[in-house]
Parts: C-alpha cells; structure tokens; sequence
C-alpha cells in the first residue's frame, strides 16, 4: 500500500510514476494529484502493453520500467486496489494502491 507521504513526494522521486485511474469528468470535477497521469481503468491494461514509443506519446512520459514503482489512485481506493492488482499480473511487481486516494487526499490538503 501506497501512503499520503509517498503520494506527496512523487514529484521528488521521476523514477516513480502515480496513475489516477478515474475517468476524465471525475477529474474535471475534482482536480488531479501533482505529478500524476490519468489513465482510467478500463484503458490501464492496454496503455501498459502500448510499445515505449507509443506510450510516451499518448501519456507525455516514458513507459514505466518492469522494475519500477508504481502508484494507483481512484477516488476511494477500489479502483486504485485492482488497477495495482492488473499491473501486478502484467508483470510490475513494484505496483501499489493508495489506499485514501483521493478522499483521502484532499482531506489532508484541506487541513
């Protein structure tokens, strides 16, 4: 599990990577975590087997390392728990929830 510290130094740590995995129009309604990338859930799968090439162009950042740490958030945590889950099963061992996401998330930022 991924915490509210570890999600708030990801722009310290660019070999770490941070997907929100809720649909666009929750993020018009919210905002986004810093330094995150928006892949919604049901696209995660096919943006993790894109070619390296096709992946930076469509997300704006290299394709993660197998080896690499990566964070899932949602708005509560469901869907941040089996977006981790698939990467996992793709292979990316180093694949984490937040648990708080972020409900969580703002919460803190709003104190």
């Amino acid at each position: 599990m991924a915490t509210y510290d570890d999600v708030k130094d990801i722009p310290n740590h660019p070999d770490q990577y941070l997907f929100d995995v809720r649909n666009q129009s929750e993020l018009n309604e919210t905002g986004t975590l810093p330094a995150s990338i928006n892949i919604p859930l049901p696209n995660l799968e096919k943006a993790l087997n894109l070619p390296e090439a096709d992946f930076e162009k469509s997300y704006g950042r290299p394709k993660p390392p197998i080896d690499a740490v990566l964070i899932f958030s949602c708005k509560a945590g469901g869907r941040a728990a089996r977006a981790a889950n698939l990467a996992r099963t793709l292979g990316f061992h180093n694949a984490k929830s937040y648990a708080g996401s972020w409900t969580e998330w703002q919460a803190k930022q709003s104190q």
